[in-house]
């Protein structure tokens, strides 16, 4: 396990028994806003989990020992851990009901390598966001009532709306950008987790009519 960030970052964990991956992962990786951490098997990165949080999870499928279904099912039982976004990835394309494995183990999405790395980049870059969202939603709902600093709550509250539009905007430009019809699909399966952070908002800081 490599490239542990310091406290407050935000962070990829890379999970791949192979260090070639690995490395080409962290390429495609490098210029989004969030530090990498590699890990080489499942125990690995269940013990990274053990000690730093992670806005998202790229996971190899195919591994020695503890394969990445058993590793995503450990990830999903605890309660420290169940929320973080796993995105599959395999080569193991001969095999179709794999995807159903990993959808049903609770992945977001399932990428069959080779995959385009315009379109991952693209869809850990909305997930980072979407993490961001959601620690700009907690921490604005965790400001008690009748707090001093009323300016810095409405900030907070603006910058989070903005944010949270200018992803939309984003995934539909994507969308409609998206020339091969898997990839759109894969876009398309974003909607939804976007979605549940719009209604969080909605519920939480605009007022009903």
């Amino acid at each position: 396990m490599s490239g542990t960030p310091s406290d407050g970052e935000t962070r990829i964990l890379l999970v791949d028994d192979l260090e070639e991956n690995l490395v080409a992962l962290a390429a495609i990786l490098k210029s989004l806003p969030a530090s990498v951490v590699c890990a080489r098997s499942g125990e690995d990165a269940l013990r990274a989990l053990m000690v730093n949080d992670f806005a998202v999870i790229l996971l190899d499928v195919v591994m020695p020992e503890m394969d990445g279904f058993e590793t995503a099912y450990h990830i999903k039982r605890k309660d420290r851990t169940k929320d973080i976004p796993i995105i599959f990835l395999t080569a193991a394309s001969a095999e179709p009901d794999l995807a159903f494995r990993g959808y049903s183990v609770g992945a977001v999405d399932y990428l069959v390598k080779p995959f385009d790395p315009w379109v991952l980049r693209s869809k850990v870059a909305l997930l980072l966001e979407l993490h961001e969202l959601r620690r700009q939603a907690k921490a604005q709902a965790a400001l008690p009532p009748g707090m001093t600093d009323a300016v810095q709550g409405a900030r907070l509250l603006g910058d989070l709306g903005r944010r949270l539009s200018a992803v939309e905007d984003e995934l539909t430009r994507l969308v409609d950008e998206a020339e091969d019809g898997a990839a759109k699909e894969r876009l398309l399966r974003l909607e939804r987790p976007l979605a549940a952070v719009r209604t969080a908002y909605r519920a939480l800081f605009q007022p009903r009519a």
